[in-house]
């Protein structure tokens, strides 16, 4: 009998362990090979100076190890970073990544240029969210983590850029919401996200068809709800410490979401880019106390004695300005204003450091994300030096955005992003190699052709025939280093240079025509055969076209 209850409590006890030895190995299986080890590389930690030859050792996601004399683990995967760089993952610290679809927009006329940022592009107000007592627009208590979507080729392009983790943000609105802090890999939402919510974010873009329609309206609204969660929170609290014989406040989200940032519990990010929405950004934040932080920052540079008063750091962006009209031979001159605050903005981020604000580079929503790094370049041309422009893309946004023991440096316990490139990472001709998210490679778009093979190279003339209705000739010059695009374009569609160039499996570039008396900016998308160039044209308002270009001079 005694034999017998042996068994049986034998028999309990294996059942017991059994989970959570079935738990370990289902763990142990979808983690896979989990240490690696970069040997041989120059390492920037950007916290401290750089290793010239050294190795990087991470296991679980987390750093282990870095410095010039590291043990390699046996079961370490060994990468040989012979010839390599290891920086830092980059971080976009403004962003739309992420995020579904934006819904089209409405039909409207023509004209040139567009929202500096995609934030700016304010949606149709529609009826507010689940018992939300504030139409959508106005509506702080929005969640950007409730919507966040795995994959997408807006995520691959980032990484192929070299770009790690980024804030991410609801696109629209005057109270535009809550933004996250996520990695840009990951199989759920739950495990690219890094830190939520990070910040409470306002535009000052006015709602279309509703109030407030104007920029006075604008203010008006933020000043009013600010008020009004303070009066909310006052009332929450009397009714909290005696509920007994007085009359519960209504329960309302929007201003309680509010209350973290009238506290100083949260910061709030407020979109400004002229001196003078920067400087109003500036008086609602004294007015309230509270905890600022300026994105865009264009003019950032005229008002950098507040901003050091305030202590407000800035997401700078670097959508650039540039020339948005096609250049004709008989046309006046641009104005001086227009080409003094095109050279202004490539100065703001030297004049930033300068004046020891704190800041941190965004993209600016550029729909092509190679041109980040060349945008980058001219900010360093125009003063700004090489060490600060890498802090101000890793160790600088992770500062200010709460997670600077997560990210931003080479160092023992943080997240193992790494960027990995063949040369320094703002020289034109380097190439990244590598990019590691959370310890765990990330597959890079094909690699250009090794050293010696063929490859066909888009430098030189090319006859253009454009067909949008009719048909339209000029000259095309085209320049490419590497992967780098650049060129102009001359004749009956006007003088101007191409932007936002990529080249790859297929070739793409903006470059803005006149048509018709009127500037418009027209996307090209084709391919490569030989000596000829194929493909699609696409302008704003018009119908789809096609093009052509023959290479002048045959290789």
């Amino acid at each position: 009998m005694p034999s017998v209850r042996l068994r049986l409590l034998a028999t309990l006890l294996a059942l017991c362990l059994l989970p959570a030895f079935a738990i370990r190995f289902a763990i142990a299986q979808h983690t896979g090979i989990d240490t690696y080890a970069i040997t041989n590389a120059r390492i920037v930690p950007v916290s401290g100076a750089t290793i010239e030859r050294g190795a990087v050792v991470f296991r679980n996601g987390l750093i282990t190890a870095v410095g010039a004399n590291v043990t390699i683990p046996s079961d370490a995967r060994v990468i040989d970073g012979a010839g390599l760089t290891v920086y830092p993952g980059l971080i976009d610290s403004y962003t739309n990544l992420a995020l579904p679809e934006a819904p089209p927009a409405p039909a409207g006329g023509g004209g040139g240029g567009g929202a500096f940022l995609l934030i700016q592009q304010a949606a149709q107000p529609r009826p507010g969210g689940p018992n939300s007592t504030q139409p959508e627009g106005l509506q702080p208590e929005t969640l950007v983590e409730d919507v966040i979507r795995t994959g997408g080729t807006d995520l691959e392009s980032a990484r192929n850029a070299g770009f790690t983790s980024a804030l991410t943000l609801p696109r629209s609105g005057i109270w535009i919401g809550q933004s996250a802090l996520i990695n840009l890999a990951g199989g759920t939402p739950q495990q690219m996200i890094i830190k939520s919510p990070v910040a409470m974010h306002v535009s000052f873009t006015p709602l279309r068809g509703t109030y407030p329609g104007s920029l006075m309206g604008v203010f008006a609204q933020l000043r009013q709800m600010l008020l009004d969660a303070q009066r909310y929170s006052d009332s929450m609290k009397i009714y909290d410490r005696s509920p007994r014989g007085v009359r519960r406040p209504d329960a309302d989200r929007s201003l309680a979401a509010l209350i973290p940032v009238l506290e100083g519990r949260m910061p709030v990010v407020m979109l400004a880019n002229s001196e003078r929405e920067i400087t109003r950004a500036l008086d609602l934040a004294s007015e309230f106390k509270l905890k600022l932080i300026i994105a865009g920052g264009r003019e950032a540079g005229r008002v950098t004695d507040r901003l050091v008063k305030q202590n407000v750091p800035v997401l700078l962006s670097l959508n650039l300005p540039r020339r948005t009209t096609a250049a004709m031979p008989e046309a006046d001159p641009e104005p001086l204003r227009t080409l003094r605050e095109r050279v202004e903005a490539q100065q703001t981020a030297g004049q930033l450091a300068k004046a020891k604000v704190r800041f941190g580079f965004q993209s600016g929503s550029l729909p092509n994300a190679s041109d980040i790094m060349v945008n980058a370049n001219r900010t360093i041309e125009n003063g700004l030096s090489a060490q600060d422009a890498l802090r101000a893309f890793t160790v600088w946004p992770a500062e200010i955005l709460g997670a600077g023991d997560q990210l931003g440096s080479i160092e023992v316990g943080k997240i193992a992003n790494l960027t990995i490139t063949r040369g320094d990472l703002f020289d034109r001709n380097s190439r990244i190699t590598h990019v590691f998210i959370d310890g765990k490679p990330v597959d890079l778009r094909p690699a250009p052709a090794a050293a010696g093979a063929p490859r066909a190279t888009l430098t030189g003339a090319w006859a253009l025939s454009v067909n949008l209705g009719e048909e339209k000739t000029a000259t095309l010059n085209l320049r490419q280093e590497g992967d780098r695009l650049t060129g102009s374009i001359q004749g009956q569609l006007g003088t101007g240079e191409i932007s936002n160039a990529s080249t790859g499996s297929e070739i793409r570039f903006t470059i803005v025509l006149n048509l018709e008396g009127q500037t418009k900016e027209a996307t090209f998308v084709g391919t490569m055969t030989g000596n000829e160039l194929r493909g699609s044209v696409t302008v704003d308002g018009r119908a789809p076209g096609t093009f052509t270009a023959t290479r002048a001079t045959p290789n």
